[in-house]
């Protein structure tokens, strides 16, 4: 399994499913109760700079991992993200690396492909709120959900999920006729129902966006912005949705 190939699956395809959103849907609700879908792309955006800075030496401080502004047109700032990232994961040394991740452990580094495991999980995960959030689908193949399941099912289920400040929920109860994805939804405390503005599914939006965005659903901060790290540069040898 190249977990490498597997998480620039999973990133691109959240590219591809936020290239479907209009200007009136990022005040939209995710399954993330606590975000908007700007502010959830804003997290997202934010771990991808975090997880670059970590893969090319850096990334020890919580302030680098932070949501940044996406200012008037959020899709080109994820994509740049989103892109940093999957240049970081490329560098030829990195599965050789230890990677800080500080909202794990000050003090412990973690191996790289776990590490990069981490990230293809969370993009899953984050890939399924932004599709529900928007009423499409989300378009992974049999291996990436697989690899997927594998992973989420190593994640411990055990009273820390239950803090407010968990990464993960407590473990749902699977439906008997749930797919492979569904599967994966359940064992990190989703629940597969769940859609963000309670319309049907939509077909994919092929225009441009063209309606003002309406009244926020509800009154929100907005992300800290903050300073655009450098893009990641490759050097050799060694070096989080609550929900």
């Amino acid at each position: 399994m190249d977990i490498r190939k597997l998480d620039r699956t999973a990133v691109l395809e959240t590219v591809r499913v936020l290239g479907q959103a209009s200007a009136r849907d990022w005040d939209r609700p995710t399954p993330c109760a606590r975000w908007t879908l700007r502010e959830l792309v804003a997290h997202m955006a934010g771990q991808h700079h975090g997880f670059a800075a970590a893969a090319t030496g850096g990334g020890a401080y919580l302030a680098g991992w932070q949501p940044g502004e996406l200012g008037d047109d959020p899709l080109p700032t994820y994509r740049a993200a989103a892109e940093s990232v999957l240049h970081a994961f490329a560098c030829p040394d990195v599965l050789s690396a230890e990677f800080a991740l500080p909202e794990i452990s000050a003090t412990r580094r973690f191996p790289a492909s776990l590490v990069i495991g981490f990230h293809f999980l969370d993009y899953v995960v984050h890939g399924w709120d932004v599709a529900r959030a928007l009423g499409v689908a989300l378009e992974l193949d049999e291996e990436a959900v697989r690899a997927a399941g594998a992973i989420a099912q190593r994640v411990p289920d055990d009273e820390r999920r239950a803090d407010s400040e968990a990464l993960f929920r407590p473990t749902l109860p699977a439906r008997p006729d749930g797919s492979a994805l569904d599967l994966v939804l359940t064992s990190l405390g989703r629940s597969p129902g769940v859609v963000g503005h309670r319309v049907p599914l939509r077909a994919p939006r092929r225009d441009g966006p063209s309606a003002p965005p309406p009244p926020p659903p509800r009154s929100s901060p907005s992300p800290r912005p903050r300073s655009r790290a450098p893009s990641p540069r490759c050097v050799a040898g060694p070096r989080g949705c609550a929900v």
